[in-house]
């Protein structure tokens, strides 16, 4: 077993990485079999025919404070690091917990759509994939692909946009058999779904913002109710990818799909440069500070 995953076949998938991590010009793109293709796009959202195991994309390892996403306008959707005026954003600690507290990432051919608003949360798309939480006990890394089984999702209300967060476990997980719905977790993982609230009501806080709003009290609904979301999203992004809706500013290159008029050969993908393996940037110590909120569970 290696150190990132607990399946002995390797992933079809690999990470292909271009400039230093933590730096502006750092880029993560996604290679199948040596051939780059889009997270966004290109990659199954069902791992599996009976559409009960899911492949997630992992933008953000467990414990890390980087905020890193597939960027959704550039060719073939690397994934890099957020900016804000210009700097590199980090999520702050905010006691006491550790950057993020799963393996954060994306589920690949979903879109939460901008023009159309939930009749349930009130609000509308957030323009995004689907987010992704991973409770597993292995931390990931940035670019792996993680086959996972839903259990619930949350309703983040950001600026005025539902943030669908979609609860998730590693299918090789230990603990992967006893979790099945989202009273397992709070069974077999207590206090993880509450610090999870938390963690989404108070993160910006230490930025000068306001706390984080839910949709339905905080509660995070069940596994059924989850489906239900990424089947919308999952509706959302087939039509964007076949040009029947409003794209704005999103890239849509992609290598696999064939309906879609945005499908591009190997002559265009052979531009993304090979990978470079850089070690990261040096970054500012205080990152690691801690952050005390008030009104935050201790």
């Amino acid at each position: 077993m290696n150190l990132y995953s607990y399946s002995k076949t390797p992933s079809e998938y690999a990470p292909r990485t271009v400039g230093q991590p933590h730096t502006l010009d750092y880029r993560c793109y996604i290679e199948k079999n040596g051939q780059p293709l889009s997270p966004f796009h290109d990659i199954p959202l069902y791992a599996n025919e009976q559409q009960t195991i899911l492949n997630m994309v992992v933008e953000i390892p467990r414990w890390s404070n980087a905020k890193q996403e597939i960027s959704k306008d550039e060719f073939l959707n690397p994934i890099k690091q957020d900016v804000k005026k210009g700097k590199l954003r980090f999520v702050r600690n905010c006691f006491p917990h550790k950057g993020y507290l799963w393996n954060y990432g994306a589920f690949p051919r979903t879109w939460e759509d901008p023009n159309v608003v939930h009749p349930e949360t009130k609000a509308k798309g957030d323009n995004d994939p689907l987010d992704v939480c991973e409770i597993g006990e292995l931390v990931g890394y940035t670019g792996q692909i993680k086959q996972v089984k839903v259990l619930g999702v949350m309703a983040l209300l950001d600026e005025e946009e539902t943030d669908w967060k979609v609860i998730v476990i590693d299918v090789n997980d230990p603990l992967a058999p006893k979790l099945n719905d989202v009273e397992d977790v709070e069974r077999h993982l207590p206090g993880l779904l509450r610090a999870t609230n938390e963690w989404f009501r108070i993160y910006k806080i230490p930025d000068g913002k306001p706390e984080n709003q839910f949709a339905f009290s905080g509660e995070c609904k069940n596994k059924k109710y989850a489906e239900e979301v990424i089947r919308e999203c999952a509706d959302a992004w087939e039509k964007l990818i076949k040009g029947k809706t409003q794209r704005g500013d999103l890239s849509l290159a992609n290598v696999t799909n064939q309906d879609s008029p945005d499908r591009v050969g190997s002559q265009e993908t052979s531009q993304i440069p090979k990978s470079q393996n850089l070690p990261p940037a040096q970054i500012d110590g205080s990152v690691d500070k801690w952050f005390f909120i008030s009104g935050a569970a201790v």
